[in-house]
């Protein structure tokens, strides 16, 4: 065995697995980037050192190729449609190709009883990894990232207002933790299996925050009064059916809307912040102003300039228009399987003991 083996990193042009694979290349780790287009992320991880792996990762044929002459791997589960059939395909692969530890990143809410048929695929694939002969799993259990607050970008840039369904602005719901700071786990995990394998894990940012404080740091960041305004799920639902974020699937929008209802019942405060970054990634985890002042400078919306604002108002008015989609609709056609009774996550004991400190969960130490 090679002193640093080599380590697939699936999804490698995504929000985590890109900051992964160059943190593992900066420390000298060869590593096989699966990507499915070979692009400017392409361009910059090979220029970084990454050997290029364009396929499909849904495809059998293509994951038993990204993985021959492989170690390790990073599971990068995919909250979206037929994620459980990735993770078919991942086992299968892994199982045939002896990989000999996964870093899986899954998800803070995984329950099989939960009321999101995405969530629920995310605890059985994270069973299936449990399946394979002699090989060692660390699970990356992520709550609400602070990438999602940027979803309302333009409106807090431009109109002074960051609007989302999370409930009331005053209370403390969540300690976000960056892109960087979930791969600084991630990465930590794959290079040192012997001591990673079989915990469990859950970056965090440095403080819990309540909504109010959100849009506070937009306001420093900007340079203009940014107000957290709580919206319905129905006016949510609206904008992302009108402006459907960039890879933004209509199932996916049923899915969200069950994770805002997991925010506003304060579940991604269970046992929060953490010290997962700063033990296992090595750093201490980043503030979100910090994150804030690198999103900003990176996106054109944050910019403001009367086309921007003007741009802002009508995307406004198109929201004001647009029909409210019928999500129970969407998951019937879509064949989504449900259950009789489904849960949220604070209400099903399993999960409980498996989070919750108060609970006995022994996978999380908070930080004083």
């Amino acid at each position: 065995m090679p002193a640093k083996p080599k380590t697939l990193i699936t999804s490698a042009g995504g929000k985590t697995g890109l900051p992964t694979a160059l943190q593992l290349l900066e420390r000298g780790y060869p590593v096989r980037a699966f990507l499915r287009r070979d692009d400017r992320r392409a361009l910059r991880l090979r220029e970084a050192g990454a050997e290029i792996f364009v396929g499909d990762q849904y495809a059998l044929a293509d994951m038993r190729r990204a993985m021959q002459g492989v170690q390790r791997a990073y599971h990068c589960e995919p909250t979206a449609p037929n994620g459980l059939h990735f993770g078919a395909v991942f086992a299968v692969a892994a199982r045939e190709n002896r990989i000999e530890h996964v870093v899986s990143l899954g998800q803070w809410l995984a329950d099989p009883h939960h009321s999101s048929l995405f969530t629920r695929e995310v605890w059985l694939n994270d069973a299936m990894l449990d399946m394979i002969p002699d090989c060692s799993v660390t699970r990356i259990n992520v709550g609400w990232f602070a990438d999602n607050y940027f979803m309302v970008l333009e409106p807090a840039a431009q109109l002074g207002l960051l609007t989302m369904p999370l409930g009331d602005g005053s209370v403390k719901k969540n300690a976000p933790p960056s892109n960087e700071d979930i791969a600084a786990v991630s990465a930590g995990a794959l290079m040192d299996p012997a001591t990673h394998a079989g915990k469990t894990y859950r970056p965090t940012g440095p403080d819990l925050m309540s909504p109010d404080e959100i849009a506070e740091t937009p306001s420093k960041v900007l340079g203009r009064r940014v107000r957290y305004r709580d919206i319905s799920e129905a006016m949510f639902l609206k904008a992302l059916a009108a402006l459907r974020p960039a890879n933004f699937s209509e199932a996916a929008m049923t899915q969200l809307r069950l994770y805002t209802e997991e925010y506003r019942r304060g579940t991604f405060a269970v046992g929060g912040p953490t010290d997962a970054v700063e033990r296992v990634g090595g750093r201490p985890p980043e503030p979100f102003e910090a994150i804030a002042r690198r999103v900003t400078a990176q996106r054109p919306e944050a910019v403001r300039s009367l086309r921007n604002r003007v741009t802002a108002l009508a995307n406004f008015a198109r929201i004001l228009v647009t029909v409210k989609p019928d999500v129970d609709a969407i998951e019937q056609r879509r064949g989504h399987v449900t259950l009789k009774a489904p849960v949220f996550a604070q209400d099903s004991g399993e999960w409980r003991l498996g989070h919750d400190p108060a609970h006995g969960a022994a996978m999380l130490r908070p930080v004083a």
